[in-house]
């Protein structure tokens, strides 16, 4: 397996590379998606039932039904790649930030507004600090979520490392096959560690020591 990994190390490291690219960019898109439909379900209680539907719903639905579905629409390359890595990931998010704003104390809120905060300063200098927490545990669950769901769009030729694993398992018998299965999911793996550990270290950086108290 060591000779396989010489050999392929360029291979390797690009896919690795661009693995992790696909999800970083997916999942800080899915962030932004998610933190604007939060705070519109939190101004509009009757859309919570709505929202809590579509991420269990989306959350059941198969990663290959929806690339599937996607091919005639965005043909075959990043482009389904791209939607279905950021669907997925938006989903986690969205549940953690409706219940993260949803659970900040009002008496907060109306403090901040006696103060002469406007709805977006209080959103961004009060809530949003106070609900980053559990917005983040929901990043770090999409995160992970979507290290696998991009391995899987390698199927329709999405970046990343999905492709040796796909390309082993199709090779099965050959002499290569089990090395280039094995290389592909254990590279996603070590990758969503580190980057799991990455977005804890941010948590540290970005959520005030009283929070974390």
């Amino acid at each position: 397996m060591w000779d396989f990994i010489v050999q392929e190390r360029a291979d390797i490291v690009y896919g690795g590379y661009q693995h992790v690219s696909l999800v970083v960019q997916c999942v800080a898109l899915a962030a932004v998606i998610a933190f604007l439909l939060a705070v519109l379900v939190t101004r509009v209680p009757a859309l919570e039932g709505l929202a809590n539907a579509v991420s269990a719903i989306g959350l059941t639905l198969p990663s290959f039904a929806l690339l599937g579905f996607l091919l005639p629409l965005l043909g075959i390359g990043p482009g389904p790649a791209v939607a279905a890595v950021t669907f997925y990931a938006v989903l986690p998010i969205l549940r953690n930030a409706v219940v993260a704003l949803q659970g900040v104390d009002r008496t907060l809120l109306e403090s901040a507004r006696g103060m002469g905060m406007g709805a977006v300063a209080t959103l961004l200098r009060v809530q949003l600090p106070l609900a980053w927490p559990v917005i983040l545990a929901g990043i770090r669950t999409s995160t992970q979520m979507s290290m696998g769901v991009a391995a899987i769009a390698a199927v329709v030729l999405g970046p990343g490392l999905g492709g040796y694993i796909f390309s082993g398992l199709e090779q099965i018998g050959n002499a290569n096959a089990l090395y280039s299965a094995l290389v592909g999911t254990i590279g996603v793996v070590l990758l969503a560690l580190v980057l799991d550990a990455l977005l804890l270290l941010l948590g540290r950086l970005t959520t005030s020591k009283g929070i974390r108290a």
